[in-house]
């Protein structure tokens, strides 16, 4: 496969805050294998259903409630966000996954549906409820390796999203210090971020350089470029 290049538009677009779009599209394209690229943090959710209908999440019949009221939550929410953006989705559809959480926080259905909601809190700029819910979802998944390093890069995101860049620090961190975790570019190029913004520059430099030694498929690897040339000069 080829490495894949980004245009100066589409550098620009990935340094705004909504980067988290990138990140949930980057995602599934690495799940899926690179054969499907989607283009935001809707179609991930639709298709992460798809997928874990055929997984162990559905091999107990007292889960079908649960998954049944999850699909119905994503379809209000889908239908909500492209005709009043995200706050006002993320209202309408809080009674709906609220109902599933106190009613499933066991059952996998419940545990996808708390990741998934924390993910509309997110892009609503709730961060504080997002936290939580990504703080209760690590318990959930600590004992599945991919699914818990999506919800440390979710708790980067979100504290770099209240500018508690320290925290968000932390949370990156862990996903690269994993031996053989996902999603380590996408950690790298947030840390060097990050630590340009605390003043860290070395270990800004540092964290951009191990994506082009590292990662050389990334797509930040322009930006990565143009990060450690800026700091050579």
């Amino acid at each position: 496969m080829g490495k894949k290049r980004i245009s100066r538009s589409r550098k620009r677009d990935l340094e705004q805050p909504d980067e988290f779009i990138t990140f949930w599209t980057k995602l599934f394209n690495f799940a899926s294998e690179n054969k499907v690229l989607l283009s935001g943090i809707l179609g991930f959710f639709i298709v992460l259903i798809v997928v874990v209908s055929g997984s162990a999440y559905y091999l107990k019949t007292s889960e079908d409630r649960s998954f049944a009221l999850l699909q119905y939550a994503i379809n209000t929410y889908q239908t909500a966000l492209g005709s009043n953006g995200p706050y006002k989705a993320y209202l309408e559809v809080d009674k709906e996954f609220q109902s599933i959480l106190e009613k499933y926080p066991r059952r996998k259905g419940g545990k996808l549906a708390r990741l998934i909601y924390a993910n509309i809190c997110y892009n609503a700029d709730n961060y504080d409820k997002a936290i939580d819910l990504y703080l209760s979802s690590l318990a959930d998944f600590q004992n599945e390796p991919y699914l818990k390093n999506i919800v440390l890069n979710s708790l980067g995101y979100a504290y770099k999203g209240k500018k508690d860049y320290q925290t968000a620090a932390t949370f990156f961190e862990k996903v690269v210090a994993e031996a053989n975790a996902t999603l380590k570019d996408d950690a790298l190029f947030h840390l060097g971020d990050l630590y340009a913004k605390m003043g860290y520059h070395d270990k800004s430099v540092e964290a951009f350089r191990k994506i082009l030694s590292n990662h050389t498929d990334s797509m930040y690897i322009e930006i990565a470029k143009e990060k450690v040339k800026g700091y050579d000069l």
